[in-house]
This record gives C-alpha cells, structure tokens and sequence, in this order.
C-alpha cells in the first residue's frame, strides 16, 4: 500500500490530452503555476502520458513539488480507443490488459500508486456490459493492492450508472464527462452523482461551449465581476458541483483559471446560467 499519507481532491484539475511534445513542459509549468491535480490517460492516441512523468520528475528535482502534493489520475483505455501504440497484449484478457496498463502507467509516472484510476469509458454507448464488468472488477483488485486509491468511470450515460447501480457494482468515487451547456450541463448524470456522492469531473467546459463565452448573460456577469467569461464559467461549475479540467497551455490562463477559485456568483446568477444557456438538441456522442 502507500506509505504516503492520501493526497486530498484538489478542486481543479489540469488535462493534459493532445499535447504530445509539450507535455513535459506544460506539465510542469501547470505546477508551477499551482496546480497539484494532473488527468492523464495510459492512450497514446491523444496523451503522452510518459511526457507527463518527465514533467513531474523535473518539478520532483527543483523541489517545486513532492509526490505526496499531488493528485495523480490516469485511465484504462479499452483497445478501439487506442492506436497502435497499445499499453498492454491485445490478445490478453481484458483484466490482464487493466493491470499490465496500470503497470506500464506506473513505469511512466515515476510512482508506485497513482490516486485515481478511470475506465475511459465503458466498451458501449448503449449500457454496461460484461466486459465492463470485469474491467471494474480487475480496476478494483488494483485499488485493493494499493496502485491507486480511489476508481472512476468516463464518458459514460445516465443508463450505464444506473445499469452499474442495478447490478450491484461498486459506484466509483468520480464520474468524469464532457459537459454541455446546451444539455444542461449534463444535469442528470450530475444529479445521479450528487445523490451518491459521487464528484461529477466536468471536461470541455470551454471548447464544448464556445457560444456560452461569448453569450451575453455570460459577458455582463463577467464584466461586473471584473473576471473573464472563462472564469465565470468555471465559478459556475464549482458551485453547482462540477470539479473542472482545463488543459490551456497558456501561463497566463493558467493563473486565470486558478484565480476563478476566488470568484463568488450570486444564486441568481447560478440559476440562470445553469437554465438560460441550455437548448433543446440531439445529445452529441459521449466520446
């Protein structure tokens, strides 16, 4: 098990998808800039999660940071979300994939546990499946031999929880999506969570909303507050229960981003947001 004492929650988190070469860099300038939450994935494809560690190791030698302040989360990516650059033998079983790809992300991280681990997202958009059901077993038996310390799942629908639910499985510690704000913010699996005290993990708050920046009820909030629409809109989240990501790569909305911690809006202010900006629309694919 770790020795170290358990890293809290932080209340935001930095993603660290789609950087390739300049993981290493961006990683450690996130800690520099304050950040002690870092979500990456053992998925070549979109993340470099090796470039990750070499980020860390250098903030571990400068003494910027320790492993003890950090909040360290990575994933199981099941083979059809990966490329060719496979963490573990395709022609193994689906709970020998989970633990060679924890391993390996290990191995990457420079670290003997890792705080949370996360099913990318289960192996069909249409429910909970039986190979879905012996990953979370499998990520369990992990948790249980101390490689991480607490479990999640990703990208997933009101219906795979409820199925997780129905068959008795363990519900995980964080439930991590995309979140739009046309969908309300995906307010029924934010509100499965909230009953369960399960933390909602929210990704794409911007990019997946570009119009939310540059709506008017978000640019007067903003301007009265003297704060950027991003800011307000990760004040939002935070107060309705969504622990965020951010993946900028820019120093300065780094510091904005973090800044947004300190930004209190009024409940009507909430209420609205969380009414005024959803539209009626087909759901988008989960991943």
């Amino acid at each position: 098990m770790p020795t170290q004492p358990p890293s809290p929650v932080p209340d935001f988190l930095y993603g660290t998808a789609w950087k390739e070469d300049r993981t290493p860099a961006l990683t450690e300038l996130a800690l520099r800039m304050g950040f002690r939450g870092i979500d990456t994935a053992n998925q070549r494809r979109h993340y470099f999660e090796a470039g990750v560690g070499q980020g860390l190791a250098a903030a571990y030698r400068t003494g910027l940071v320790t492993r003890a302040d950090l909040f360290l989360q990575t994933k199981f990516t099941y083979q059809p979300g990966q490329d060719h650059r496979l963490p573990y033998d395709p022609a193994a079983s689906l709970s020998v994939q989970v633990a060679q790809s924890m391993t390996s992300s290990l191995d990457h991280l420079g670290t003997g546990h890792v705080d949370s681990y996360v099913l990318h997202g289960p192996s069909s958009n249409h429910g909970w499946t039986d190979a879905d059901a012996e990953v979370w077993e499998a990520m369990r038996k992990e948790r249980d031999a101390g490689r991480t310390r607490l479990l999640g799942v990703g990208n997933v629908s009101l219906r795979h929880l409820q199925q997780m639910a129905a068959a008795r499985a363990e519900l995980p510690a964080f439930v991590q999506n995309r979140c739009y704000a046309r969908l309300g913010w995906d307010r029924e699996v934010r509100s499965f969570c909230r009953d369960r005290k399960i933390i909602y993990q929210g990704f794409s708050l911007l990019t997946a909303n570009q119009e939310v920046l540059h709506h008017p009820l978000i640019a007067s909030l903003a301007a009265s507050a003297n704060a950027t629409p991003a800011q307000v809109v990760f004040s939002f989240a935070r107060t309705v229960g969504i622990l965020p990501l951010t993946g900028t790569s820019d120093a300065n909305h780094m510091k904005l981003d973090l800044a947004s911690r300190d930004l209190a809006l009024p409940p009507e202010a909430i209420s609205a947001i969380e009414s005024r900006l959803a539209e009626t629309g087909p759901a988008p694919s989960l991943r």
